[in-house]
Parts: structure tokens; C-alpha cells; sequence
């Protein structure tokens, strides 16, 4: 096949992202613009703000990927955006600009599922390495702020097929992080902090039991390793909304709201707090809890994940989203699947978080199959991924 460039635009929550990605498997540019300093003072993402900043960032950040992959709207060969799942306004102002973009240019639009996305990051960076050789069935956890989902994923000559036989019953494992830093007044993205802080906590200090998964979700699952509606296929949810109350609880029983208050005051008033700023600001109890938590979500996401493949008798572990850049997370990974002989790989740190380059590569084996998507698609927040 020739090669064919591909202008990946993502705009799914809180990053404007534009990459150019040749065939899948080569990055050529891949630009991020952030929009942390804007959601910093809510504690967490506000969909408007969102939204407004996407307008104002996408057309120069696509401007940027387009130079410094050397190249123009005119010599791209498809352009790929995400549909969702994702903030609806936040995916349309991606999705009005691909389809001006596609219409002026006569180039095809592919639509893409970000979580596939997430899934395609790591096949991008393997197949960069010289990797193009994967033992199926392949188990990915797309693990981040707003998902938790575990799918098996088989391929079927260039296209891919996903079974979800995992996923969140509330909080996503980033929205725990992202809570419980709010909760304790550690100032927002969480999940960065806590991992620069839990190395220096004690992460047995506080016992969190499991999360005892009773009730049925809205899809008429039940609790823990259960069978699908069908009755014949084990699954293996989450629950993280649990833990989160159950810091709420020692923070108050550990009266702890005046450490809180003040750390989260004094940490405002400095604009880019470093490691020794949030030590200076924390006593022994608050890092032994961030340490036992973090501990407690990575041992939870590992020893549910590693179930999984063996149940599925899976032959190669994906594991990626914003908290796979989480380095006790990898760290376990790394270690427990290697003990069960199960290869696990990941996508690099600033592939981990959203970005356009995983939409590019996502795109490429829609584009070998001609599967474009209709001038009239729109957003849809809730897509499933199959």
C-alpha cells in the first residue's frame, strides 16, 4: 500500500490536539494544546469553558502540526476526528472544523472512537519500534479521568473488533485521582500530583477494603466477576466512588479540614507548585493516605485486568489512557504480568494523555477499507466502542 498521511484532530474534553501520522505507524507531528490552567481554579473540567477554548485554540494548533510535519492541507490524504464518546460541545468544535476542512479540501473524513484511540497509541509507538507482530486475543485497559474499560480486541485483516467485558459502575479510576487531590486540597489535574507524592507515603499506613460491587448496573450486570446478559461471558467491573468516600470519612475523623484548608490556600498562591512545595505543605498522615490510595487503585486496576487474561486465556495486556502514565501503575503492571509470562505494553507518557496522534493511527486501517463517515455524522458523547 502507499503511504498516506493522515491529520488527526481530537477535542474530546480539556486538550485541542492536531497530529499528522503516516499509515498508522510513524509520527510525523503532534501538537497539544492543554487547557489546565483554565479549569485549575473549578477543580476540575467545566464543559462551556471547554468548549470556548477549543474555538479559540484549533485552528492555529492544526496550523502548527501541519508545519511541523512539512506539510499542507493540500497534501494530507484524509483527515480523522473523534466522535466520542467525549463532552458534546467540546467533540462538535473538532467536528465542525474536520468537516469544513474535508468539504473545502474534497479529502475523506474518517471518524474515529477515542477510545480506539487510546488502544491504537500503543500500536503506533510498537509498530515505531519495528513491532509488528501481536499475539491475539490482546486485552486492553483504557484507563483515564473519565474511562475504566477493559475489551478484548481481535483483528480482522486490516480492521479491528472490541468486546468490553469491563468498565466503571461510577467514578473512572482519573476521577478518583482528580476527586480525592480536590478532596484534600492538592489543587487539580490530581492524578500527576499524587503519583509525585505517594512515593514519599506509606502505602500500607491505611486499609481500604475492595469495592463490593452488589448491585446491578443500568445494563443489568451484576456484581464482580459476573456473567454478561447472556449468561455465558464472565465480566470484571469497577467501582471507584467507594474510596473516595472512604477519604472523606478519614478526613473527618482525623479532623483533618484545617491541614486541608490551608495547604489548599497556600498552594494558590503559587503558579507552578514544585515537588518540595507540596511536601513543605503535607504532613506524615496526608502522605501516608495518598500513598495507601494510590496503592489501593493500582492494586484494584491489576489484579481485576490480570483476572481478566486469564480467564480469556488473553496472549499479549494493553494498558493505556491518562493514568497509564501512572508510575506505580506501570511499575505493578510490569512486574505481575511478567510473572504470569504475559507481555503488557504501554504508549509513552505524552501519548498516554489525549492526543491526535492516537486518532491518526486509529484511523489508518478505516481509511485501507474506505470506511469514511457521512457528511451529516455529528458527536455522540456516550459511543460505545465494538
Amino acid at each position: 500500500m502507499p503511504d498516506a498521511y493522515i491529520l488527526g484532530i481530537e477535542s474530546s474534553c480539556d486538550e485541542t490536539a492536531a497530529a499528522v501520522v503516516r499509515s498508522g505507524e510513524q509520527l510525523i507531528s503532534n501538537v497539544v494544546a492543554s487547557q489546565i490552567a483554565t479549569h485549575q481554579p473549578y477543580g476540575g473540567v467545566v464543559p462551556e469553558l471547554a468548549s470556548r477554548e477549543h474555538l479559540r485554540a484549533i485552528v492555529p494548533v492544526v496550523r502548527q502540526a501541519l508545519a511541523e510535519a512539512r506539510h499542507t492541507y493540500e497534501s494530507i490524504d484524509a483527515i480523522a476526528v473523534t466522535r466520542g464518546p467525549g463532552l458534546a460541545g467540546a467533540l462538535l468544535v473538532g467536528i465542525s472544523y474536520a468537516k469544513a476542512l474535508a468539504f473545502a479540501l474534497e479529502k475523506p473524513l474518517i471518524a474515529v472512537n477515542h477510545l480506539e484511540g487510546h488502544i491504537h497509541a500503543v500500536l503506533l509507538e510498537e509498530r515505531q519500534k519495528g513491532n509488528h507482530e501481536l499475539q491475539f486475543p490482546v486485552l486492553a485497559l483504557v484507563v483515564s479521568g473519565g474511562h475504566t474499560h477493559l475489551y478484548l480486541a481481535t483483528q480482522h485483516d486490516d480492521s479491528w473488533t472490541y468486546e468490553n467485558i469491563g468498565h466503571t459502575r461510577d467514578d473512572a479510576a482519573g476521577e478518583a485521582f482528580d476527586k480525592v487531590a480536590k478532596l484534600l486540597g492538592l489543587g487539580y489535574p490530581g492524578g500527576p500530583v499524587i503519583d509525585r507524592l505517594a512515593p514519599h507515603g506509606n502505602p500500607k499506613a491505611v486499609k481500604f477494603p475492595p469495592a463490593q460491587i452488589k448491585h446491578r448496573d443500568r445494563r443489568g450486570r451484576n456484581q464482580g466477576k459476573a456473567l454478561d446478559p447472556n449468561g455465558d461471558r464472565p465480566r470484571f467491573d469497577f467501582s471507584y466512588s467507594g474510596i473516595k468516600t472512604a477519604i472523606l470519612r478519614y478526613v473527618e475523623a482525623h479532623e483533618m479540614r484545617p491541614s486541608v484548608e490551608e495547604r489548599r490556600r497556600a498552594l494558590a498562591q503559587i503558579a507552578k507548585p514544585k515537588l518540595e512545595d507540596y511536601l513543605a505543605l503535607c504532613d506524615r498522615r496526608t502522605l501516608d493516605l495518598v500513598a495507601s490510595f494510590q496503592r489501593a487503585i493500582v492494586e484494584d486496576l491489576v489484579g481485576k485486568t490480570l483476572a481478566a487474561a486469564r480467564e480469556y486465556n488473553s496472549a499479549t495486556l494493553f494498558v493505556t489512557g491518562g493514568v497509564a502514565a501512572n508510575a506505580e501503575l506501570r511499575q505493578t503492571f510490569e512486574r505481575e504480568a511478567a510473572q504470569e509470562g504475559l507481555p503488557v505494553f504501554f504508549p509513552s507518557r505524552h501519548l498516554s494523555t489525549d492526543n491526535a496522534a492516537m486518532i491518526a493511527a486509529a484511523a489508518y486501517p478505516k481509511f485501507l477499507v474506505r470506511d469514511f463517515a457521512p457528511a451529516d455524522f455529528s458527536a455522540e458523547p456516550g459511543l460505545a466502542l465494538r
